[in-house]
């Protein structure tokens, strides 16, 4: 098969298997910068807005990609080469089908300052800012939650607002020179997987705002907006591989993007300057984003921190490896079912036990090659954001706490750095360094992890968890970790 390396230019040459844009993309216009292209952005918000314009609509809505990091130049180097037009590969446990996505019209570059970024966000025509910055990327303090006034990076923005560090500083400047020109306020849309997403966006913003200008912050909490919004789509990361099955289809892309065969948007219709309709495309417009976030964080999310570390020790490549080992499925299982799904309410289409086989069968989908080390990466903002909040309602409510005591001491264990077997993880968290010295000490006194106060606070107090965790811990590194879910399982 001949294979064509992704641009305008070739978009009608490409193998009639490959679905590409029926739309002029010369004609479209920008509606949204978002920041933070990476794999889950194009897989998901683009592709909604992208199924949008393939029925002649939101042509003014197109997106303006951006990064705040040094790290982003390489993937804004990648994209423009080709137009920044993506292909995206479905992965099906038995087809597979690809389509090229064209929303996004250009990717602003990447800058000390974030001048480009700022003059971007201020032009009126930009109605929407959206963000995919991860979990960890919004400044909140990890233990006793609120904006994280004193971050290094916040107090920079607050010092040097005209040439600021961070998404949000960016932002706040922008919105500044909006208000002075009168061209109006814009919404800012979070698409990360994070418990009331909107709401901790404006909790940033506007904390970053009131330390700069409190004028500005009340001029932005009285008429900008931040929907609260639930996403879903599981999309691994990008390697040779991807790019070796791209060129298999017939197209030479330098950053495809494979997916499952489901996605989903549940968002809040707060949106200040006008809004693409998405929902004539799958998206779900409600009032009741918060069950079913709650559903999608505690099952999908957490679920995922429940298998990746017992994954990791035992060597488990894959997620659905992971669901392939019948002791770490044995573990997804008990803890979704017994220690999970009472913390959470069912929503219109589905319930809490039907979404645990929902999710069970998505992790494992063979097809879909989504690396245990991408799921375990930052556990220090995963477990703390995922998991640690529904050990605390089992707490209040003085039920089961065992599986998750066992997450937890698999956690601790993985951070030690190496596998059953002997290999080594690599550093797989920004905070290796620390969690890592816990760990060790963790190894003989396990009470040593849980002084790490940032993570645990008054939870390690707890008596009930910390015999628990403790235990735990101890037949891991006495026994091994498939003794431990073995043991856990007969429990």
């Amino acid at each position: 098969m001949t294979t064509l390396t992704l641009s305008n230019d070739t978009l009608a040459a490409l193998p009639e298997t490959i679905a590409r844009p029926s739309y002029d993309r010369r004609a479209l216009t920008p509606g949204i910068v978002h920041i933070g292209l990476g794999n889950f952005h194009r897989a998901h918000q683009s592709w909604y807005l992208h199924r949008l314009m393939q029925q002649g609509e939101a042509q003014d809505w197109a997106i303006l990609g951006a990064g705040v990091r040094p790290y982003d130049a390489a993937m804004r180097t990648r994209l423009l080469a080709q137009d920044c037009l993506t292909t995206l590969i479905e992965l099906s446990p038995d087809t597979t089908s690809a389509e090229v996505v064209g929303s996004m019209i250009d990717y602003l570059p990447i800058e000390d300052g974030n001048g480009a970024l700022i003059a971007a966000m201020a032009r009126p025509e930009i109605r929407i800012v959206a963000l995919t910055v991860t979990e960890g990327g919004y400044y909140q303090d990890p233990v006793a939650g609120g904006f994280d006034l004193a971050h290094a990076d916040i107090q920079h923005d607050i010092t040097t607002p005209n040439a600021p560090r961070t998404a949000f500083g960016a932002i706040v400047a922008a919105l500044g020179q909006r208000r002075a020109s009168g061209t109006g306020p814009f919404t800012v849309q979070s698409c990360d997987n994070l418990q009331g997403n909107g709401d901790i966006t404006r909790q940033t913003v506007l904390g970053l705002a009131r330390a700069v200008d409190a004028e500005l912050a009340d001029w932005i909490a009285a008429n900008c907006t931040f929907p609260n919004s639930m996403v879903d789509c599981i999309v691994p990361a990008t390697g040779p591989a991807e790019i070796a099955k791209a060129a298999e289809m017939g197209v030479a892309d330098q950053a495809p993007v494979t997916h499952e065969p489901f996605r989903q948007w549940v968002i809040e219709d707060s949106f200040c300057a006008g809004r693409p309709d998405w929902d004539k495309v799958g998206a779900t417009f409600t009032d009741a984003v918060h069950a079913y976030e709650t559903m999608k964080i505690r099952i999908l999310n957490a679920g995922h921190q429940v298998i990746a570390n017992a994954g990791e020790l035992l060597s488990c490549a894959t997620i659905a490896d992971c669901m392939e080992d019948a002791d770490i499925r044995s573990l997804f299982e008990k803890v979704e079912t017994e220690e999970i799904a009472p913390y959470v309410h069912a929503v219109p289409e589905i319930t809490p036990e039907a979404y645990v086989a929902l999710i069970a069968s998505r992790f494992s989908n063979p097809a879909i090659r989504d690396t245990t080390r991408r799921v375990a990466f930052d556990g220090s903002s995963r477990h703390t954001g995922f998991v640690l909040p529904i050990l605390r309602d089992a707490l209040v409510a003085n039920a089961s706490i065992d599986g998750l005591a066992l997450v937890e001491a698999l956690w601790a264990r993985m951070c030690a750095g190496t596998r059953e077997d002997g290999s080594e993880i690599a550093a797989n968290d920004p905070k290796w360094q620390e969690l890592q010295t816990a760990a060790h000490a963790a190894k003989s006194a396990p009470s040593a992890w849980l002084r790490q106060a940032d993570y645990y606070g008054d939870i390690a107090q707890d008596a009930r968890f910390a015999e628990r965790f403790c235990h735990w811990l101890s037949v891991i590194w006495t026994n091994g970790t498939r003794a431990a879910l073995q043991a856990y399982a007969r429990s």
